[in-house]
């Protein structure tokens, strides 16, 4: 399966030492432009990868999720790959941000 990570440049270099690619970002027009460019949706300058080269998973920290909200949820309707996956980013968990195990326990109604 091939994954893809888009975040700050330490987060990046991190995953490229166990073979992800990755694009740091560093604000909303970096973030949108791979966004962009990973979905399928690239422009003819920065172009767009076949649907088979495409990852189908892509992993986008906290920081960058706040920075592109409407493109993200209205690709997560969309149902299609990549699989978007958010993480916190160097800094850890964003005020205000459930983490998986609160979500799922949530969910689920159960504290284990």
């Amino acid at each position: 399966m091939k994954y893809f990570v888009i975040g700050e440049r330490e987060l990046v270099l991190a995953f490229a030492l166990v073979g992800v690619q990755g694009s740091a970002v560093a604000n909303r027009s970096e973030a949108l432009d791979s966004f962009f460019r990973v979905t399928g949706r690239g422009t003819a300058i920065t172009g767009a990868p076949a649907a088979e080269e495409r990852p189908k998973v892509l992993i986008i920290t906290e920081q960058v999720a706040d920075m592109l909200a409407d493109e993200v949820i209205n690709w997560q309707m969309r149902g299609d790959y990549p699989l978007i996956v958010e993480i916190p980013g160097i800094q850890g968990h964003l005020a205000g941000r459930k983490t998986m195990t609160d979500a799922i326990r949530e969910a689920i109604g159960i504290h284990v």
